[in-house]
């Protein structure tokens, strides 16, 4: 099976916070206000402020009848449009649209161009440091009716999220995980044992920090529940704290929200294991797996 390919390219929820963050200048420069442009668009001011947060996809019609309101000339406008025109090409991972629900298919946009992830994990091993074959022991036991085509195809949306940590430009990825991640037996023995060297490879990338919240020191579970932080290069984009559910997802971007989760994804960093010491829990549970 091979893994999803795709360019070290920037992908359109990038395109499109860039687009945004100019829409964005643009109308402050002018003084108009949110619900002025929402009107020239047929819209709301909500709609106005998703498109400048780059959280929509652009129809090519509403940042045409923008720029007019805004007075933008020649060339910039023809660049503008060129710009929405590429930001609302489809991404790799919408090939995939299908076999994950909406809400998710917005996180990997957003996770293919943010600058840093944080990650709190009690269950599963991070998707971003799975190996395949732990990966499709966790789409069986989450898709018990799926085929195996289809567990083939979720195998392969794993695989090809993966790459962005080996883009040219990665993110920083700092997880932590609970020791029962470790230690729950997910695909059996073989299996855990692949997972703990990647682990352990992977705590040894530049970009990658892994710690672990160990049985015999931590006394915290992180509010009992996985979440992600994730952070932007473009200072117009706020930090975004995303919760996953059974049957949703809750993007929180205010900044009472993203400080209570960044206080408890701190609190959960100073009861893990340092991070010099994850290595060593690592082979530790890979000795106790041999046996």
């Amino acid at each position: 099976m091979t893994a999803a390919r795709h360019d070290d390219l920037p992908a359109p929820t990038a395109l499109r916070i860039r687009l945004g963050a100019q829409l964005r200048r643009l109308r402050q420069q002018r003084n108009v206000s949110r619900e002025a442009a929402g009107w020239e668009i047929r819209s709301s001011e909500s709609k106005i402020s998703r498109m400048e947060l780059g959280r929509v996809p652009f129809k090519e019609r509403d940042v045409a009848d923008l720029l007019t309101l805004y007075g933008v000339g020649e060339p910039e406008r023809s660049a503008l449009l060129s710009l929405a025109r590429q930001a609302s090409a489809p991404g790799w991972w919408q090939h995939y649209a299908d076999l994950v629900p909406p809400w998710f298919v917005s996180y990997l946009g957003l996770e293919q161009v943010a600058s840093l992830i944080r990650t709190y994990d009690l269950q599963f091993v991070p998707g971003l440091l799975q190996t395949a074959d732990y990966a499709r022991a966790v789409q069986r036991l989450l898709h018990t009716d799926a085929s195996s085509a289809e567990i083939g195809r979720r195998i392969e949306l794993g695989q090809g999220r993966q790459q962005v940590l080996r883009n040219s430009d990665p993110p920083m990825l700092w997880a932590v995980l609970d020791e029962a991640v470790l230690r729950r037996q997910i695909g059996g023995p073989e299996v855990m044992r692949e997972q703990m060297l990647a682990l352990i490879e992977a705590s040894e990338r530049p970009n990658v920090r892994l710690q672990i919240v160990s049985f015999r020191g931590g006394r915290f579970a992180a509010a009992g529940f996985p979440f992600a932080i994730l952070r932007f290069a473009e200072p117009e984009l706020p930090d975004l704290v995303y919760v996953e559910q059974l049957t949703g997802a809750l993007y929180l971007d205010k900044p009472g929200d993203v400080e209570q989760y960044t206080v408890t994804m701190e609190r959960a960093c100073v009861e893990a294991g340092a991070l010099e010491h994850t290595v060593g829990i690592l082979r530790e549970v890979l000795h106790e797996t041999a046996r």
